[in-house]
């Protein structure tokens, strides 16, 4: 059996968890950046993501799932300018885009990821 490992253990969730050789990540909302533009909480968030995959050995070439919750779909183009960016070109991942409410009103976009090692 594939032992569990959990980074950044809180109360109500681990920031990542690695089972085996796939890394999980919480959702990721921009803490920094509260109600600043779409584009400005991706940036923050894509930051974290690289953090937390750095901090498990693996990192976004490695990218196998992500999911995008985002408030209003209607910046969608400003979230996709910036991912786009920050994807390793031929080494993209399935993803989802979706619009919801997240769960505090100053944040907009909220990402999580699956990865390999």
């Amino acid at each position: 059996m594939s032992e569990i490992k959990r980074i950044k253990v809180g109360n109500r969730m681990s920031q990542l968890v690695i089972h085996g050789n796939t890394v999980y990540t919480a959702g990721q909302v921009a803490q920094t950046a509260p109600g600043e533009s779409v584009a400005r909480q991706t940036e923050v968030i894509l930051e974290q993501i690289d953090g937390l995959l750095s901090e498990a050995g693996t990192d976004k070439s490695k990218l196998i799932s992500a999911t995008i919750w985002m408030t209003d779909i209607s910046h969608f183009n400003e979230m996709n300018a910036v991912w786009d960016a920050w994807v390793v070109p031929e080494q993209t991942p399935c993803r989802a885009c979706v619009e919801s409410k997240l769960a505090a009103p100053q944040f907009n976009v909220e990402i999580s990821v699956i990865a390999a090692l």
